[in-house]
């Protein structure tokens, strides 16, 4: 059965109606009365969908692609939307493609973990046979838990939200807006599900970006102490299966972990970052947003790279390099430092006897 979604969602809207909540304006010869009934990235928008871009040249090749009914995006770029796109031309894309995420989500704003006035496991959760409830554990509206599963004291499983079997949520974590498969091991405090850190930034103040993805989670994972994984904003967070993940992380939104990875504490991955298969990012490194970290490459502590990593490449420092590399730069600073140590030391006792 196909999942019934965290969010619902309002509409359809027709054109005119998206374009003024969006403060944008309609090209030259577009129906107003064109219907709309989702928001989705440039990727995945079909006819009835609004879509959106920024200045961002790296997503250029998808707004040539797209077939997106209607796209917002600067007067920069309107001659550059495709036959079969409606432009709505704004100054401000993001924050129009925020408007509009407000307009067909307004749930998205104040989502829901629970239902007011429920007892602590609501009647509509489903819980398999052997599942084991703590006391203060609340399990929101039409739940799924498998069998085996021990949810913690003081835990929160969210409404729809679905934990597979012989999983353990810990004491006082949250898991929202998630699918968690089978044999996951989520430890005290975590925290899954919660918005990313979306803004349209500005010179008036920040407008919040509504986050209406998801947090999946695949089979045999492991997420540590206080780590946090935010949903995503239109696509999906997913942690592949196997990945272990430390105290203490940050996954943003959007970001896509492929299996068997390893991270480690206080590492922050920042939103749409996607890392392949066995990848390592050791201690209190973390990433740029929109990079890909390559299948079985290894980040060292502490450091943090700004651009794309190749599969099975080892990197270290920052902004993160090859290792070799890396490892040159800081010897030669080394010697550097101690040739002119040694100048200093001689010129200071050359100056100070007569």
């Amino acid at each position: 059965m196909e999942h019934p979604g965290f969010f619902e969602r309002a509409g359809p809207f027709p054109l005119s109606e998206v374009a003024k909540a969006a403060g944008a304006e309609l090209a030259a010869g577009a129906d107003p009365d064109l219907p709309v009934e989702d928001v989705r990235p440039l990727s995945e928008a079909g006819p009835r969908h609004v879509s959106f871009i920024d200045n961002n040249k790296k997503y250029l090749p998808q707004l040539d692609a797209t077939a997106a009914g209607s796209c917002l995006v600067s007067p920069q770029l309107a001659s550059r939307v495709p036959a079969g796109t409606v432009g709505l031309v704004t100054k401000q894309p993001y924050h129009g493609f925020a408007r509009a995420l407000a307009l067909f989500y307004p749930s998205a704003m104040q989502p829901m973990a629970a239902q007011p006035g429920a007892p602590p496991i609501d009647p509509t959760a489903r819980l398999e046979d052997g599942v084991l409830i703590e006391p203060g554990a609340v399990i929101g509206r039409e739940a799924q838990i498998g069998a085996g599963t021990r949810i913690a004291a003081g835990a929160v499983v969210g409404a729809r939200v679905t934990i597979g079997r012989n999983c353990y949520i810990g004491a006082l974590a949250t898991v929202t807006h998630a699918l968690v498969g089978d044999r996951v091991i989520i430890h005290s405090g975590v925290r899954i599900g919660q918005d990313g850190f979306g803004f349209a930034m500005g010179p008036g103040g920040h407008l919040k970006v509504p986050q209406i993805g998801r947090v999946i989670i695949q089979d045999d994972v492991e997420i540590g102490a206080n780590t946090t994984i935010d949903r995503g904003a239109l696509k999906d967070t997913m942690i592949g299966e196997g990945s272990k993940i430390d105290n203490l992380c940050q996954i943003g939104h959007n970001v896509v972990l492929g299996r068997h990875c390893i991270i480690v504490a206080m590492c922050g991955i920042s939103g749409s970052t996607e890392l392949g298969d066995y990848v390592v990012m050791g201690g209190q490194s973390g990433t740029v947003g929109h990079i890909k970290i390559g299948t079985g490459a290894q980040v060292g502590g502490a450091s943090h790279p700004a651009h794309d990593v190749p599969a099975g490449a080892r990197y270290f420092g920052t902004p993160a390099k090859p290792l070799r590399e890396s490892a040159r730069e800081q010897a030669l600073i080394k010697r550097l430092v101690a040739r002119d140590k040694g100048n200093y030391d001689d010129g200071a006792k050359g100056s100070g006897g007569s």
